[in-house]
């Protein structure tokens, strides 16, 4: 649908083109000549050559083009708002119909120097270039993020206001370009309605980045998990919609569609996750009690990350202050934070980093403290009924990279059975034991994506690829970069404009 669009578009832009130029006084057929017509109409309107060249930019190129396109209908006596916006969104109806319309003649470059717009047009004039241009900011170079939850604590907070930079990897060509300007997925001052329509979709193109994604950084991406949601308000990417259908429903999918309304996102329109990059294309990972190992190489900690601990005291609580000032807990909602461990007296849970739980060992009514490991089974992907990794022993797990070939057992097709089918939109089937893809018997397959796995530095309170499995590139927004304001009953002024590690 996207590309007939596309092709409709372009078509009628010539085909009006052919027309006017046959108006203006210009031969006809140069107006099928791409670039050279722009240049043609850059002489007839007096517009600075400058212009010409400045449409040759990837991207906003293409708005300059527009532009140059409206001052041409200009020069046919057409200077309302209505006409400037039916030369943008349907010049192939418009374009023609002045081209070819006998009603409509070239008026000449002396009355549109004569032309005065008025001040509540000027107004509009300007509102417009200024949502455009934000917009080609926000797609193209970089967005700002605000952190939704405690993730990724306490290397990002919760309300720390992020720079995510897209030229790092390379920015995205819309997938869903029709949307509500400067908000993701859902319209303002709503939960459930749709910011877009999927009228033109395109399919996944990136231009060139400064880098890949680099293991042990800091990424912003779309959910894959979320590319179906419950849409009310107390599922969406909260309670997710796969974890319903399997736990509740047993994959009944009709029963659930039945009970709840249902909304399925494009790729580009899902909700925007942030998590550390663990483990690129080509990577083996395992996560041995709680130590996660690329390639069996420990990988690093980062210093910010949050894991949990069985403290035991000598029978002697923490005071407050040193909770509130030394371990950055809310002694008044301490939530998950902190609280007693159930089993064992004078003993507690806290969830900190491994600084702090070096401080924790320097108190004097610390007794002795050891990591507390998640061991339940078949909480997380790929959820097979063989499934016996848990958040902190689990894999190991090869991450496919692009050009690399999976082969395909009955002991892994589970991990790999979304990516092929939904990730790659192959047509995946399994009878008698035997894979069968777009329609050919095979054991193997091979990727055509590259693909990462996310983890939240706050290990045990982060939803992750532990979970959910692999983000493909196609899902990759950008680098965070910057945090450029931070609040918590007022500024953190010590966060402000800190760089993200």
């Amino acid at each position: 649908m996207g590309w007939i669009f596309i092709i409709i578009y372009i078509v009628g832009w010539h085909v009006g083109m052919y027309g006017m130029f046959k108006k203006a006084g210009i031969e006809p057929w140069k107006a099928l000549i791409p670039f050279y017509n722009t240049w043609l109409i850059v002489e007839k309107t007096h517009i600075k050559k400058v212009w010409f060249w400045l449409q040759l930019i990837p991207i906003a190129g293409q708005f300059i083009t527009i532009w140059i396109t409206i001052i041409f209908v200009m020069h046919f006596a057409k200077f309302s708002l209505i006409d400037h916006t039916a030369t943008v969104f349907l010049p192939f109806i418009y374009l023609p119909y002045l081209g070819f319309s006998k009603s409509v003649k070239y008026v000449g470059h002396e009355v549109v120097q004569r032309y005065q717009k008025s001040a509540v047009r000027e107004w509009i004039d300007a509102a417009v270039f200024a949502v455009v241009a934000a917009t080609i900011i926000r797609t193209f170079i970089f967005e700002a993020y605000t952190i939704p939850t405690e993730s990724m604590e306490k290397t990002l907070l919760v309300n720390d206001f992020l720079f995510v930079n897209k030229m790092s990897y390379g920015p995205r060509i819309p997938q869903t370009p029709i949307s509500f300007p400067f908000v993701h997925n859902i319209m303002p001052f709503s939960t459930t309605t749709p910011s877009y329509t999927k009228l033109v979709q395109l399919p996944y193109k990136r231009l060139p980045g400064f880098q890949n994604v680099i293991r042990n950084e800091v990424v912003v991406f779309n959910f894959p998990a979320g590319d179906t949601i419950i849409n009310d308000e107390e599922h969406g990417s909260k309670v997710l919609y796969y974890d319903v259908l399997r736990t509740n429903y047993k994959g009944n999918r009709d029963a659930l569609f039945a009970e709840y309304p249902i909304l399925v996102h494009p790729m580009d329109k899902t909700d925007n996750y942030i998590k550390r990059c663990i483990a690129v294309g080509g990577d083996t990972l395992s996560i041995r009690d709680g130590g996660v190992y690329i390639n069996s190489v420990a990988s690093p900690i980062p210093s910010g990350s949050q894991t949990e601990y069985i403290v035991e005291t000598n029978g002697q609580s923490f005071n407050d202050e040193f909770l509130q000032t030394s371990l950055h807990i809310n002694t008044d909602d301490p939530a998950y934070q902190f609280y007693p461990y159930e089993g064992k007296a004078n003993a507690y849970v806290i969830n900190m980093t491994p600084e702090e739980a070096k401080l924790i060992s320097r108190q004097s009514n610390f007794k002795r403290m050891e990591p507390a490991y998640s061991n339940m089974p078949g909480q997380t992907f790929p959820y097979s009924a063989n499934n016996l990794w848990t958040v902190d022993n689990f894999g190991p797990i090869y991450v496919p990279k692009k050009g690399s070939t999976i082969t395909l057992t009955p002991g892994n097709i589970d991990i790999y059975r979304r990516l092929i089918s939904v990730y790659e939109k192959q047509n995946l089937e399994e009878r008698d034991g035997k894979f069968f893809i777009n329609g050919k018997e095979t054991t193997t397959y091979k990727c055509k994506w590259n693909y990462y796995w996310m983890m939240g530095d706050n290990r045990h309170r982060s939803q992750d690829s532990r979970y959910w499995g692999f983000v493909p590139e196609t899902n990759i927004v950008g680098k965070a970069s910057l945090i450029w304001f931070s609040w918590e009953k007022g500024p953190r002024w010590n966060r402000l404009f800190k760089s993200i590690k």
